[in-house]
């Protein structure tokens, strides 16, 4: 019998974001669950981190540079085209559903793929959202987390023939803007993180410990000489905002996004709950992952998630399925978010297709594989919406031990890490002689990655 299939996806959700993950002091017990009853990746990227490009990925199976979603523009007739898996499952006997965000372009009705459709448009709203569902828009009464997560539980309730591939993205832990037709966002709307009355007051005085580099800008500039032109910036009053780094010791920024997460591991419990109920929660496959990472403050970056960094490209990523997975194992090896698509094809009965550029699960699932990647590209293509950090596109390259940055439109400040020695990317090693052999071989691996020119 062919399993259910199960996508929750979190907005900007850090890769330690979760108490399984090691955050200090937030309580996730059902997403816990998800990984203790399953797997933990503890090496899971996304190779663009941006909403819209990274969920493009995650559908497709591909990166930004072949499935064309490249930034927050509001791309919403490319956005109808799309390879997405759910095509492929519709064909494999599969009824869909997509319950949530989208968020590749504006508009909100139903794209291809699904039997069965709810989201909103752009990135919606926190409290009494606007929905398409049942074929027309209408408000909604609530908190927006508390009504999806209810509408994925009566999804999953519904009595069928068929296995089931739901989608369900949550907008949290986004917080509460309404987003222009170019990407851009309107700051006059923007309200931040929205909790919910009964979590308002959650982890107040609790204290998230800065990560060895939140550290000074000018202590920053000295390893990552790129980011001069884009802090000089900040003196500017019509400087984009979410660029000012969080202030060590500035705690409720942290502090409102753990409160978030509680409402969401509310409805994941929910959910559980339903499949149980219904008998069919051993034979549905659950990914959890967020859509990109998130920076406290390490270097220089406050509320910004779109940089090659590790706190911008991890994420948490638990896979549940007890058919195929031993409960509690660890997985180390460098997995990506665009591996979704072709796991859940894979796992549908189907082979996925030459154009998906991601790699089945699967043989992970049981055990080591044969063979898996030793790198992977992160990739990011410059906003025009975003004048201050313009010139910002960069392909980077990353293995198992090493970090290559290349920035696309500036020259001589590229940036090498090695992760083993310095995992919090303070130190700068592009120019120490001892990697020199490191640096070559990254720059091959880079070209190799990207057929193209970078001028590297």
């Amino acid at each position: 019998m062919k399993p259910n299939l199960l996508v929750i996806l979190i907005d900007d959700l850090r890769f330690d974001e979760t108490s399984a993950s090691g955050h200090p002091y937030m309580k996730t017990p059902n997403i816990d669950r998800l990984a203790h009853e399953g797997a933990q990746f503890l090496n899971a990227f996304h190779t663009t981190p941006l909403c819209s490009p990274n969920r493009a990925s995650i559908l497709t199976g591909q990166y930004a540079s072949r499935h064309g979603i490249i930034d927050n523009v509001g791309r919403d007739a490319m956005s109808h085209r799309l390879a997405n898996y759910h095509l492929e499952l519709k064909r494999l006997g599969y009824e869909t559903a997509h319950i949530g965000k989208w968020h590749m372009g504006n508009d909100a009705s139903p794209r291809p793929g699904y039997d069965h459709w709810l989201s909103f448009r752009g990135q919606g709203k926190i409290v009494h959202p606007v929905l398409w569902e049942n074929g027309a828009e209408h408000g909604v009464e609530g908190y927006v987390t508390d009504i999806l997560s209810q509408r994925a539980v009566e999804y999953v309730r519904r009595k069928r023939d068929q296995p089931f591939a739901l989608f369900l993205a949550h907008k949290a832990v986004h917080p509460d803007v309404q987003q222009k037709q170019d990407g851009t966002i309107d700051v006059a709307t923007m309200q931040g993180y929205v909790l919910p009355a009964r979590h308002r007051d959650l982890y107040k005085g609790k204290t998230y410990p800065m990560r060895p580099s939140v550290l000074p800008l000018d202590e920053v500039l000295k390893q990552k000489p790129a980011w001069k032109e884009v802090f000089a910036l900040r003196t500017d009053p019509s400087a984009r905002p979410f660029l000012e780094a969080l202030h060590v010791g500035t705690q409720e920024e942290p502090r409102q996004r753990a409160a978030m997460m509680a409402s969401v591991d509310e409805g994941v419990g929910s959910i559980l709950e339903a499949l149980e109920e219904k008998g069919e929660l051993d034979r549905t496959c659950i990914v959890f992952l967020g859509d990109n990472g998130f920076f406290f403050g390490e270097h220089g970056l406050g509320a910004e998630r779109r940089f090659p960094y590790e706190e911008g490209i991890r994420t948490a990523f638990f896979v549940r399925y007890p058919k195929r997975i031993e409960p509690g194992i660890r997985v180390r090896e460098m997995i990506l978010a665009l591996d979704i698509a072709p796991t859940m094809i894979e796992l549908a009965g189907g082979v996925p297709g030459k154009h998906i550029q991601g790699s089945s699960l699967v043989p992970l699932m049981g055990g080591k594989a044969a063979a898996w990647r030793k790198s992977f590209l992160a990739e990011y293509y410059n906003e025009s919406a975003w004048p201050w950090i313009v010139g910002m596109s960069y392909k980077a390259v990353r293995t198992e031990r090493h970090k290559l940055v290349h920035w696309i439109h500036k020259e001589g400040v590229d940036e090498l890490y090695d992760l083993e020695r310095d995992p919090y990317e303070i130190s700068n090693v592009i120019a120490d002689p001892a990697y020199a052999r490191v640096r070559a071989e990254l720059g091959d691996e880079l070209r190799r990655l990207v057929p193209e020119s970078i001028g590297l």
